[in-house]
């Protein structure tokens, strides 16, 4: 009996042994992987705004995986051309970008209709709902596979309309645009071109250069924060406010599709919610920044901020059709893409329209001219 016994318990030591040898080695052998690294470019500036919106959301990644992915964002021109991004990323030459689409305009034409446009009287915000749950997200993909990229897209982060640009003088009415050589990217390109305007699209951060060498008469881009940064109010002191040449447009995190596909399930979810996230606090941050800086270009810099005339906004929308319904004739997947949208706009905006409070009398009340907490 004790023999057995003496027998039994060496088994288990020996079984212990092997457990304990495995839960001491295993560990290292996970450890000796080490983590995932992933080399990104974005399409801005390393000072602009948006470049830090692409280092927030390497970071919530980083973070949420514990370090096991680490992503790290390179500026525009680092790797490739800001508008090489698409072709980088496909190749593999970049794991990952964050940019917009509508930068990838040239390869094809229906991708600017994730934000180059009046978004049917969508918001960002709701553009982004149709791309999640009316059909976009599919759409997207199809759209790429047709093109032959190798990506994975997470369009994000829901912009505030765009201003109609930055000017020498005010724009008063449409005529003033004709023969104004000016910057824009996608359809607006179209848009402004049947408008008058000479059109060359330029990344964000060969905009002002080009305005002070006198290649440019005028320029859009974005927001008051990045405007500011870049240095448009050195060039001009004329800003016209609103816009439906983007009206709805986003942000796109991308992924090269292999890459993307090898990650672990469990780290593909997390940079789902991650995409979410930050693109909530992504949106949270620009009320805050460009509001500041807004203020700031009006009081320090000297800007004349003037609202885009009716006028000029209602040949927008015509304008917009027309070349809408060519490009539809031209490219099917247009066609099924701005059909698609158009049908979730007109139950979303009619929701919109009927139950949402224009703010504008609650704004008038509290700071307008007689407004009970306005500050003289």
């Amino acid at each position: 009996m004790n023999e057995v016994k003496a027998v039994a318990r060496r088994r288990f030591l020996t079984g212990s042994a092997v457990v304990a040898a495995a839960a001491v080695t295993a560990p290292a052998v996970v450890k000796a992987q080490g983590p995932i690294s992933m080399r990104w470019q974005s399409t801005w500036p390393s000072k602009d705004i948006f470049h830090e919106y692409a280092n927030d959301f390497a970071k919530k990644v980083n973070d949420m995986t514990g370090g096991d992915l680490k992503i790290e964002v390179l500026p525009a021109g680092a790797v490739v051309p800001a508008f090489g991004l698409l072709e980088a990323v496909s190749k593999g030459t970049l794991d990952g970008g964050h940019g917009v689409l509508v930068y990838h305009y040239g390869k094809q034409t229906a991708l600017a209709l994730w934000g180059s446009g009046p978004g049917f009287a969508m918001d960002a915000n709701m553009l982004l709902a149709w791309h999640k749950y009316g059909g976009g997200k599919e759409l997207l993909a199809k759209l790429y596979d047709s093109i032959g990229a190798n990506v994975v897209s997470f369009p994000y982060g829901p912009m505030p309309t765009q201003p109609l640009g930055w000017f020498k003088n005010p724009i008063a009415k449409e005529e003033d645009l004709k023969g104004l050589k000016y910057r824009t990217v996608g359809i607006s390109i179209d848009v402004f071109t049947a408008l008058g305007a000479a059109v060359n699209a330029l990344p964000g951060g060969e905009i002002v250069s080009a305005m002070d060498r006198g290649l440019l008469d005028a320029a859009e881009f974005n927001n008051a924060s990045s405007d500011r940064v870049l240095g448009f109010p050195d060039v001009s002191k004329v800003c016209m406010l609103q816009s439906y040449h983007q009206n709805a447009e986003q942000f796109e995190i991308m992924f090269n599709k292999d890459r993307y596909n090898a990650l672990p399930e469990k780290m593909r979810a997390i940079i789902a919610n991650a995409v979410e996230a930050a693109s909530s606090d992504m949106s949270w941050k620009a009320i805050d920044r460009y509001s500041g800086d807004y203020a700031e270009m009006q009081t320090k810099d000297k800007v004349r901020f003037f609202k885009t005339p009716d006028a000029i906004l209602k040949r927008q929308l015509e304008v917009y059709d027309q070349v809408t319904a060519k490009k539809s004739t031209e490219n099917a997947l247009f066609k099924e893409i701005l059909e698609s949208q158009i049908a979730f706009a007109r139950r979303a905006t009619r929701w919109e329209q009927d139950t949402v409070v224009n703010r504008r009398m609650a704004y008038d009340h509290y700071f307008g001219p007689q407004g009970t907490l306005r500050r003289t």
